[in-house]
C-alpha cells in the first residue's frame, strides 16, 4: 500500500510547496526523496520521541484523560519529523524555520489524508499517523 501512496504523498509535498507557507521543494525528484524521509523517520523516531516527550504529556494531559492536549503532542511530534526531513534533504527548506514546519506539516497531513481517503487508498488520521503511514 505504501509504494501507492509514495508518489501521491510526493505530489502533495509539491502542492504544499504552492501554497504560501515558506515550504520550497527544488524538484519532484527531492518530493519523492522527501516523502520516503519522512516516512523512515515517523517509523525510526517515533518511540524515542514518544519516550522524550512522554513525560511532559503525562503531567499536562492528566494521563492522556485530556484529550485535545494528547491531539496537540502528537502535532507536535509530526512538527518535528517535517521539520527534520527538511533539515536532512538538500532542495527541502523551510524558508521561515519552525513557523513553516508546523503551517507545512499541518497543510501536509490535511492534504494527504483528504487526497488517500478520495482514492480509497489508505484509512488515516489527521495527526502524526497521516504524515507517516
Amino acid at each position: 500500500m505504501w509504494l501507492l501512496q509514495w508518489p501521491i504523498r510526493a505530489l502533495i509535498l509539491l502542492l504544499v510547496t504552492a501554497l504560501p507557507l515558506g515550504v520550497e521543494m527544488s524538484s519532484f525528484g527531492t518530493a519523492l526523496l522527501s516523502a520516503v524521509v519522512i516516512g523512515l523517520l515517523g517509523t525510526v523516531l517515533i518511540w524515542p520521541l514518544k519516550l522524550i516527550l512522554g513525560p511532559v504529556w503525562a503531567v499536562t494531559s492528566v494521563a492522556g484523560l485530556i484529550s485535545p492536549v494528547s491531539f496537540l503532542f502528537n502535532w507536535l511530534i509530526t512538527v518535528i519529523l517535517f521539520g527534520l526531513a527538511a533539515w536532512l534533504i538538500d532542495g527541502f527548506r523551510l524558508r521561515n524555520g519552525f513557523v513553516s514546519a508546523i503551517l507545512g506539516a499541518i497543510a501536509y497531513s490535511v492534504l494527504s489524508t483528504v487526497a488517500l481517503r478520495a482514492l480509497g487508498l489508505a484509512d488515516v488520521d489527521f495527526t502524526r499517523a497521516a504524515l507517516i503511514s
